[in-house]
């Protein structure tokens, strides 16, 4: 497998693999130098296609084994479909990195399957080299995982059938598709040499490449100063010490920024820090390339090289088919490895297990159905509750957001907390108590999560009640679902009936305890004990909250600090519940099985303070009965507080915040 940028002339000649015809390109590259070609009036070709949500229509392929065929319904999970370019860095790398390759034979779920296509005339030497890298990634650990993996020779536009269309109309630039690219211009050459580039991962330089051109200087292995490099871009070797140190030296130098040649016969690699080098930030771009020899030569004859950077729209590299056979985008490939195509798998398998929940008795009470949500006054309906609602004891959020189109690019940026409010008595004590909390994603649709909150069906006290949902007035707008899903007990299929478990203790009464507030030295001073008494007839006492760290102050709090929540009763039983994932680095992840929206832009994976981009809040729930004295005549006391690293916050700048709603529930 050649890795290699640029485009290249081909003939199609008829040959075989296997028992497969097929047809390769020989390789007729004109001179040393790779040329792309330009888009008509500056834009790329737009088709019209299937949407994300549209049904997919079967298919058959002729792949390295024999031919994969897809019928809707026919696949006992989600499918995958990948296209290959020699001409994307990202993809080279995806494809040579021993992680990424690890990821895909390793934790690809069961039920996932895998195509595997090539955009360009080189398709079957394409297909051949990615089934030797997962095979060989495969050896030794999980083996199984290859039989779910299907490569097939035929380029993408001879394929015939509707993947094309869907692959080039869905075409992008963002981390996960489109073109990097490098520009090499100098006097001596009569045309540009342009290349593929991977950039430094996002999460230690946070400065981007301009549109400005640069002069280009060469600073050997850059793992020592360079005053040569002012103003310039380094052009540095690979190895002798770290990518980060190249960089660190070269910043240092006061270079604009740092372009890493890979070694001969080396594949672009994944430029990130290591360990305690990703606590520095560097202010200037870098990115990987192939050592191209003409650069070289001009720079030791002492001629003039100038860089500029370019994105160039690709179609796109992955799109999905879930189990419903509908399609679906799969969102930004942060950085080059298979877990984003993991995740993506994951969060199928989770909708698939979610829809066949929603599949079970309920009384359903529908609120939203595609309500758009945005302003200051969010989403509001006035529903009836259903009768004999003193008879349910359990209450679902079957919530949904998505947005005003069907693509991902028309979802709102950046993450807000979504509350749901309800009033069912505008004169009584709950009116307008948060019902529930969710986290929007970003730039991502396809957030759907069923939440329990059956202690609060005690704030339903009203035959008709308000719902309002909504988020910051300045947010795009989303478009919200929601039903009400009204239930008793565990309930167990018997025949064509359901039967409930009558034992199930019911919430009858709720009292309100503590609200959040700014996460500073005052926020403990502002809480004080709380006095009550347990009513006759309670037979459990539960602690119910939904609490998110949010903000960041000079000690990263509270979204990416570690604080704890600590409700204390009768001076002596102290609950806490510890936000210790947050500030993690790839916290987050670990809940799409849950429900996370994967793939989201910007730095979904870290771990937050009790919360993750594209997450419903789940609600914390203790029984705490036997931590009170349930004589009703008697008194029992709690008291709230929050701590940061054990202590009370005190932070010297722009302290955060905590939302905070929690009641105590009574059970009979």
């Amino acid at each position: 497998m050649l890795l290699r940028s640029g485009l290249w002339f081909v003939v199609l000649t008829a040959q075989t693999i296997g028992s497969v015809p097929i047809l390769i390109g020989d390789d007729f590259s004109c001179g040393s130098q790779d040329h792309t070609v330009g888009f008509r009036s500056g834009k790329p070709f737009q088709a019209t296609g299937p949407e994300p949500g549209d049904l997919a229509d079967a298919f058959t392929v002729l792949t390295l084994e024999g031919e994969f065929s897809f019928q809707p319904g026919s696949l006992p999970g989600p499918l995958i479909l990948h296209a290959f370019t020699n001409k994307s860095g990202f993809l080279e790398c995806l494809w040579s990195s021993e992680e990424s390759l690890r990821s895909l034979a390793r934790d690809l779920p069961d039920r996932t399957q895998v195509l595997f296509l090539s955009l360009d005339e080189s398709a079957p030497s394409d297909v051949l080299w990615m089934r030797e890298q997962a095979h060989r990634a495969a050896a030794g650990s999980n083996k199984e995982v290859l039989s779910r993996l299907h490569f097939s020779p035929v380029p993408v536009f001879a394929l015939g059938n509707w993947i094309p269309m869907l692959i080039y109309s869905w075409g992008c630039k963002a981390h996960n598709c489109g073109l990097s690219q490098v520009v090499f211009r100098s006097n001596g050459w009569s045309l540009p040499l342009i290349v593929k580039r991977l950039d430094a991962r996002y999460d230690w330089l946070s400065t981007r490449w301009s549109q400005s051109s640069y002069q280009l200087t060469d600073a050997g292995d850059g793992c020592g100063p360079s005053p040569s490099v002012l103003g310039a871009v380094a052009w540095v070797s690979e190895g002798s010490c770290s990518f980060f140190t190249k960089v660190e030296n070269m910043a240092r130098s006061n270079a604009s920024g740092v372009l890493v040649y890979a070694s001969p016969g080396n594949p672009i690699r994944d430029m990130n820090c290591v360990d305690d080098e990703c606590d520095a930030t560097l202010n200037i771009p870098a990115a990987m390339v192939h050592l191209e020899p003409s650069v070289t030569q001009a720079l030791r004859s002492g001629q003039k090289v100038f860089v500029s950077f370019q994105n160039t729209p690709s179609p796109n590299f992955f799109f999905g088919i879930d189990h419903r056979g509908a399609l679906a985008e799969t969102g930004w490939f942060l950085y080059p490895t298979f877990s984003f195509l993991n995740w993506q798998a994951q969060w199928f398998d989770f909708a698939a297990d979610l829809w066949i929940r929603l599949q079970t008795p309920a009384e359903v009470v529908p609120v939203f159905d595609k309500v758009q949500m945005q302003g200051k006054n969010g989403a509001v309906a006035t529903v009836l509750m259903p009768p004999g609602l003193g008879e349910f004891n359990t209450l679902e959020l079957d919530a949904a957001l998505s947005c005003p189109e069907k693509r991902d690019a028309s979802c709102a940026h950046w993450d807000h907390t979504v509350q749901l409010f309800v009033c069912c008595d505008p004169l009584g004590p709950f009116c307008n108590m948060e019902l529930g909390r969710w986290i929007t994603a970003f730039r991502r649709g396809i957030g759907h999560w069923l939440t329990d909150v059956s202690p609060l069906l005690p704030l339903l006290d009203g035959d008709k009640c308000t719902l309002t949902m909504k988020t910051v007035p300045w947010a795009m707008p989303w478009i919200v679902s929601l039903n009400l899903r009204f239930s008793i007990g565990n309930q167990t299929a018997v025949g064509n009936d359901t039967r409930y478990d009558a034992e199930e203790l019911r919430p009858f009464s709720v009292m309100s305890l503590y609200s959040g507030g700014t996460f500073d030295k005052d926020y403990n001073s502002r809480y004080k004990p709380i006095v009550f008494s347990v009513p006759p007839s309670t037979k459990k006492v539960e602690l119910y909250a939904v609490i998110t760290a949010h903000g960041s102050d000079d000690n990263n709090c509270g979204e990416f600090c570690v604080t704890s929540h600590n409700f204390l009763f009768n001076n002596a039983f102290n609950n806490s519940l510890v936000f210790d994932s947050a500030g993690t680095s790839l916290g987050c992840t670990a809940l799409v099985k849950e429900g996370a929206v994967p793939n989201e832009h910007g730095t979904w994976l870290y771990g937050r303070g009790g919360w993750c981009d594209g997450l419903q809040v789940n609600p914390w729930r203790t029984d705490i009965t036997n931590q009170l004295d349930t004589d009703g005549s008697k008194s029992n006391n709690v008291l709230y507080f929050g701590l940061f690293d054990g202590h009370d916050p005190n932070p010297s700048r722009d302290p955060g915040y905590i939302i905070m709603s929690s009641f105590l529930i009574f059970y009979k």
